[in-house]
């Protein structure tokens, strides 16, 4: 079904890109996620003049990576207010990446058109996963692989975005839960029939060098789109210092981040 066609999605679809737009995400993206798309460009193996699509690729977290490497590099995001960041990032790297408004559900690419696809924390957020791994699948050639992060359901990140879920408004019906990407058995029954062998692996990222939990949350709340949206909200109906208080209260652990790696590949 077309975005048009379920009713709410395109709604669904600016609201999201409005949030990711909001607060400065180069700078989070920069001070919490950064090692990871150096990980997942090494766990993949780039090969030089290899076709790479980077889905959801924000500031070009794998992007960047991947070009370094060798890569022909596509960067495809529904945010583009973060490519100019993006542009500036691979500038200074000294690498060429094509940078392509699009979505996730609806890859502006041709069938079986790349050798490689990755996706740092972005895919995730695609609220009907069945068409994002559809997506994914179409677009890779014969024989191609990908390799994409997402927040485990039980760590420390993936609680912090359970509690934001908590506060705001319920999701529409269409909607699956982003963390349900971070469960290897929910997973393989997204890719089950598409003939994707899978492989799984769990990491963790340290979090931020922050004074405190209050600093942290703090930091995160004026510099998190999604977060700058919720608290404006919760702000108008006098919730957001209890909300600011319970999410504070997930960093006191000091506990690492965990996220689940997941590497496929098509049958040649």
């Amino acid at each position: 079904m077309t975005t048009q066609a379920v009713p709410g999605l395109a709604e669904m679809k600016q609201h999201a890109r409005a949030s990711w737009a909001a607060g400065d995400f180069p700078a989070v993206a920069k001070l919490t996620l950064w090692e990871v798309g150096e990980r997942l460009v090494k766990r993949v193996g780039i090969g030089a003049g290899e076709d790479v699509l980077d889905i959801a690729c924000g500031t070009g977290n794998a992007a960047l990576r991947a070009a370094s490497a060798g890569g022909r590099v596509v960067g495809v995001d529904l945010t583009p207010e973060l490519f100019v960041a993006g542009r500036a990032l691979a500038a200074e790297a000294g690498v060429e990446i094509e940078w392509i408004e699009g979505d996730a559900e609806d890859l502006p690419c041709a069938d079986e058109s790349f050798d490689v696809a990755l996706s740092t924390f972005g895919l995730m957020f695609a609220p009907r996963h069945e068409v994002a791994a559809r997506e994914l699948v179409r677009v890779l050639r014969p024989g191609g692989r990908f390799a994409c992060t997402a927040w485990t359901p039980e760590g420390l990140q993936g609680t912090f975005f359970r509690k934001l879920g908590s506060y705001a408004p319920p999701p529409p019906p269409f909607a699956r839960p982003p963390l349900s990407w971070g469960d290897e058995g929910y997973v393989r029954e997204l890719f089950a029939g598409t003939g994707i062998t899978l492989e799984f692996a769990r990491e963790t990222v340290p979090l931020a060098p922050f004074d405190s939990p209050d600093a942290a949350i703090d930091w995160t709340a004026d510099h998190f789109g999604p977060l700058i949206m919720l608290r404006g909200m919760l702000e108008q109906q006098g919730r957001w210092e209890e909300a600011r208080a319970e999410m504070a209260s997930l960093y006191v652990s000091g506990a690492p981040a965990e996220y689940l790696v997941v590497q496929g590949r098509r049958p040649a």
